[in-house]
């Protein structure tokens, strides 16, 4: 990670802590703070942006904090999506920061509401694993943030160890919503498939792909819902997710 997003991001969390704000990071600043691997070179990838998620009560105060530290407002935006979304530019590093508003809405809306609370510096690992799954347009930066998430993290039945992906709470998002589990199961297979492209150890490669096979299965598993079984009744023949708006660089990264 480049040094001065490190610092901007310390400075920020820093400001928020004093402030008493909830704030956690999510997207690729995330997973590099949390993924030895996502630094190394097979999965190495620019991250330019900062991605945050905070509490509605706490929304209006951090605004006002990015003010302080010399960013710059998407006034327009701010003002239409301020309730579930903001953005903010630091003009003089050419950088976006974008914070989402307790609701995590791309492709697919989760509400992090609680998941808040499980960690204090990062959305837990699982969620920042769903925040790439979801994607719809996937690309080669979020295959390898997802990769640095199973390289350096195994799968868990729940939220006791920080440092484990639970994979029971990912399979009862899916078991819910049809398309959730459209979208997180294929994107984990291409995932799988992508292993194969990159120079990575064999026995690396071999661990990623046990744990991604480890998670299908799980979601797999998990007893699904009436609404889920009548949804996929419909398939693909009707579009089951969102297509995201896009204001300048506004992406999740």
């Amino acid at each position: 990670m480049h040094e001065d997003i490190l610092i901007a991001t310390d400075q920020i969390m820093e400001g928020a802590r004093r402030r008493g704000l909830t704030v956690r990071l999510l997207g690729g600043t995330a997973i590099k703070l949390r993924c030895p691997s996502a630094s190394h070179r097979s999965l190495a990838r620019k991250v330019p942006d900062i991605d945050l998620i905070t509490l509605r009560k706490d929304a209006k105060k951090l605004g006002e904090m990015f003010v302080e530290l010399g960013l710059e407002p998407m006034k327009m935006f701010n003002a239409l999506h301020g309730d579930k979304r903001m953005l903010f530019t630091d003009v003089k590093l050419d950088r976006q920061v974008d914070v989402f508003v307790e609701t995590f809405e791309m492709c697919h809306k989760f509400d992090f509401r609680e998941r808040l609370k499980l960690d204090d510096v990062t959305l837990p690992l699982a969620d920042l694993l769903i925040t790439k799954l979801q994607i719809i347009q996937i690309n080669e930066k979020d295959y390898k943030d997802i990769l640095s998430l199973f390289v350096d993290h195994a799968l868990s039945e729940d939220d006791s160890d920080k440092e484990k992906i639970n994979g029971a709470y990912i399979a009862s998002l899916c078991a819910k919503d049809w398309g959730i589990w459209r979208t997180l199961t294929r994107n984990l297979e291409w995932t799988r498939d992508y292993v194969q492209k990159i120079d990575m150890e064999p026995d690396t490669k071999d661990m990623a792909i046990s744990r991604i096979n480890g998670l299908l299965a799980r979601i797999e598993k998990e007893p699904k819902s009436m609404g889920w079984k009548m949804r996929s009744r419909i398939g693909e023949r009707v579009i089951w997710y969102d297509e995201p708006e896009h204001v300048g660089k506004l992406t999740a990264g």
